[in-house]
């Protein structure tokens, strides 16, 4: 080379060290996190343990940054151990950031701080105080609240409920406990809340969705889903997606990302549908818990109960397995294929659902409505002006909310209610809306009937009884048993616009066992206001962005073809990864009574492999 060469050479070879030291960015859309529990970070004291620990796990995937706790189950991390951790990721090119478990002992019941009890109070503010001394930002593990109900909590809470007593405290403990004291020992320090998975029951341990977004610097998500039947949670797997999208509408733009451990996966596919929904919803980070699982080896056998379909990832991908490799393979192999789509997603939208403050009721219902094709986005303020929303028994404890209802069809804006709401608001008001009443009686439903069609659900299933005047509204679905009809999903006029129930099986997961038919016309009323819509079975999620772009996502095991319905002609749909331009068939209008009661429909077929996601645009 000549001096020149040498030169330029030197400057490139001096960038490149630069940007491995402070800031490659190892994927294009997000970072990668792995979170490392105090247990693990004391550990590092040990130099050979550090070291070849992290060389099995950053041989096999790429991580931007690292959180390292202070503190879990009363182990405090030394200062010179975590002095040391923090200095060798740094040199490493990593980015540190700590964490806290505000727990006593996770093993008890995951038995939390008592935030009255003075000892333990100052104590808990010791430790963020010890954890802001080493960094400028902290996230609070999932326990950040309460279960204590000691004698201090007993004589503190009176005749007040236990969420009444636990929301208030926990606010105080957020600002004067925990905030406050961290500032003080550092002005720069980040104090993020990380928020679990299990949201409609917050209120009753204290976490205030209400004022801790407004208090901390930022929230960040559990999106874990694991395994929806053999976990004691049975959280559907658009869990991940729409409790990521949720809380960022609490704290719009501060939700730092989703975390993800390898907890109750069944199969590595599960474990990768989790990373992959969590970043559907578009979250900025994808946190790994944690450093010890990410050393997990692989199983030499194990094998998808639909090992012998052609998926986008299973088995095929890693296996046979090479000596040494743990789910950080699983991890880097499922992060890499979803990377090359995310940036070309817009903004994430879906019908708005409204769940006031510290409410419940219907627990966890819009998930499983996304798992049969529908788009739902969870919000904490009701929504006035979308063309259409779906409101479930949650929405009761808005004591505006008939008002509000009325509102919305007076200015011709369709409202879907489900029959948990219809039941507690029918001595509320809404019969003046419509008069409609959730009796106390149940039916078997065997089939469904609508445009004068009868369909088999995949089993039976117990819907309850709700009486209407005939022609003051009318069925659009009806619940079938023995020869007689109920409404399973149901339409009353009202001003200009339209109140649909839509009536939840006794048990939720047997929206599962609905026809393909009664999903499509379910689909096809709650999605209106969509450019874009579904039709084919259940199992099966769609989400939607904003640049006409979608994806598709299927949980079953066995491949399926799905129909992609526009309303608009001369669109085109490609699948994003292999640039396929999918054909189109013109479905004509139907006809009633000599009058059109639909326009022409463009569909696209598609097929979506076991445990699979395509990626689609529209132009």
């Amino acid at each position: 080379m000549n001096i020149k060469t040498n030169f330029i050479f030197l400057i490139a070879l001096l960038l490149g060290s630069f940007m491995n030291v402070f800031g490659q960015k190892n994927y294009q859309n997000f970072k990668v996190s792995i979170y490392t529990r105090a247990y693990e970070v004391q550990k590092m004291e040990d130099q050979q343990w550090l070291e070849s620990t992290w060389k099995t796990i950053s041989s096999q995937m790429k991580v931007d940054k690292i959180y390292l706790e202070t503190h879990r189950d009363l182990l405090i991390v030394d200062k010179k151990t975590m002095q040391k951790a923090i200095k060798f990721f740094k040199d490493k090119g990593i980015e540190v950031a700590g964490g806290i478990t505000y727990t006593i002992d996770e093993s008890n019941q995951f038995q939390t701080f008592c935030y009255k009890d003075p000892k333990e109070r100052a104590k808990a503010q010791e430790i963020i105080e010890y954890t802001a001394s080493f960094f400028d930002e902290i996230i609070l593990d999932d326990f950040f609240f309460t279960s204590c109900k000691c004698d201090y909590c007993v004589n503190a809470k009176g005749d007040r409920s236990w969420t009444d007593y636990r929301l208030e405290l926990m606010t105080d403990a957020a600002k004067n406990v925990i905030i406050g004291p961290a500032k003080k020992v550092n002005p720069n320090a980040k104090v993020i809340i990380k928020y679990p998975n299990w949201y409609e029951h917050f209120q009753g341990l204290g976490f205030n969705l209400e004022t801790e977004p407004k208090l901390f610097d930022g929230v960040y998500t559990g999106t874990e889903t694991r395994d929806a039947i053999r976990s004691n949670q049975h959280l559907q797997p658009y869990l991940g997606y729409l409790v990521y999208r949720y809380y960022n509408n609490l704290k719009p733009g501060k939700n730092g990302g989703g975390w993800v451990d390898t907890g109750g996966m069944g199969t590595y596919d599960r474990f990768a549908e989790q990373l992959w929904i969590t970043l559907f919803a578009k979250a900025p980070e994808q946190t790994l818990f944690d450093y010890r699982q990410m050393l997990i080896p692989l199983n030499q056998h194990w094998e998808a109960p639909w090992k012998d379909q052609d998926v986008s990832f299973n088995y095929k991908s890693f296996l046979p397995v090479k000596d040494g490799e743990t789910i950080a393979k699983v991890v880097s192999i499922a992060l890499t294929s979803v990377d090359k789509s995310i940036g070309q997603l817009g903004n994430p939208y879906g019908i708005k659902s409204y769940k006031p403050y510290h409410s419940n009721g219907e627990d966890f219902l819009q998930n499983y409505l996304g798992m049969i094709g529908i788009p739902m986005d969870l919000v904490p303020e009701f929504p006035m002006d979308d063309d259409m929303i779906l409101l479930t028994e949650s929405a009761k404890y808005d004591p505006e909310i008939v008002a509000k209802i009325k509102q919305r069809l007076i200015n011709g804006k369709d409202v879907v209610i489900t029959s948990g709401l219809l039941n507690a608001l029918q001595n509320r008001g809404i019969r003046n809306i419509i008069d409609l009443e959730y009796t106390s009686r149940k039916s078997m439903v065997e089939e469904f009937m609508f445009n004068g069609s009868l369909v088999k659900p995949k089993q039976p299933m117990i819907i309850p009884q709700i009486q209407y005047f005939t022609n003051d509204s009318w069925e659009v679905i009806s619940g079938m048993d023995s020869g007689l009809g109920w409404p399973f999903l149901h339409e009353g006029k009202f001003s200009k616009a339209r109140l649909f129930v839509l009536t939840i099986p006794e048990n939720f997961a047997d929206l599962y066992n609905l026809p393909s038919e009664v999903l499509n016309k379910l689909r096809d009323v709650v999605c209106k206001p969509h450019p874009v819509k579904l039709e084919g079975p259940s199992m099966v999620s769609m989400y939607l962005y904003d640049n006409n772009t979608f994806i598709i996502q299927s949980f079953n095991n066995e491949s399926v073809d799905m129909k992609v319905v526009l309303a608009e002609k001369g669109k085109t749909i490609i699948d994003v990864t292999s640039n396929e331009s999918i054909p189109v068939e013109v479905r004509a209008a139907g006809r009633n009574w000599g009058k059109t009661v639909s326009a022409d429909k463009y569909v696209y077929t598609v097929k979506i492999q076991p445990h699979s996601y395509r990626v689609f645009k529209f132009q």
